[in-house]
């Protein structure tokens, strides 16, 4: 437990489909919440222009990350457009220890996973406006093919039908609106009794 804040580190962990703008949130978020850090994933997938590894992504192949599952290394896992995503537990663990504040960017079976096993961690789901918004927003990056945008939007229905047990929804209508929003559930998730049952310690040590 981090002696300054006196209280375990809280995990925020942010899903949403692709195309939903989560990503540039969260960039968003570590940039601009103070005291904010982000939980670096594994992933087999190539690196992309302008990545870096150990800062966007931990690149490894993926027998490298099939025997951290068999090792048992990883909090959750999962296999996203072919390929493989995980989180580290030493990561979380850590984390949790010295006070830190994470954001997990992960998909949907990755956050069920962790659902189960880290009780303690603030769910939130990013939702588009609706299924033609996101369609478009697929098609402007100009990155995805047509098939590979028609899978991204069936999956994108079947993560969307998931949504309803995270703690929070936020649409990301406007940028800025759900930055604020979910800034908003970081700041009164940190402000929990039961997070900081400590700041009552010195009223009771104190007499009247």
């Amino acid at each position: 437990m981090n002696k300054q804040s006196q209280r375990d580190g809280v995990l925020f962990v942010v899903s949403a489909p692709s195309g939903a703008g989560k990503t540039s949130l969260c960039r968003e978020l570590i940039d601009n919440v103070q005291d904010l850090s982000q939980s670096i994933s594994f992933a087999t997938r190539e690196i992309r222009a302008g990545e870096q590894d150990g800062v966007d992504y931990h690149f490894i192949d993926e027998p490298a990350f099939r025997d951290m599952i068999s090792d048992h290394k990883l909090a959750e896992w999962a296999e996203v457009h072919g390929n493989l995503y995980g989180t580290s537990i030493t990561t979380l663990k850590q984390a949790a220890l010295d006070g830190v504040d994470l954001l997990l960017d992960i998909d949907c079976q990755g956050a069920a996973q962790l659902r189960k096993n880290y009780h303690q961690g603030v769910f939130i789901f990013i939702l588009p406006p609706d299924m033609q918004v996101l369609e478009q927003r697929l098609r402007d990056r100009g990155t995805n093919s047509a098939a590979d945008i028609q899978r991204r939007l069936k999956n994108a229905h079947g993560e969307i039908k998931q949504a309803a047990w995270y703690d929070y929804l936020v649409v990301n209508d406007t940028f800025a609106a759900a930055r604020d929003k979910l800034t908003a559930i970081i700041s009164a998730e940190r402000c929990k009794a039961q997070r900081n049952k400590f700041l009552l310690n010195q009223f009771h040590s104190q007499e009247f």
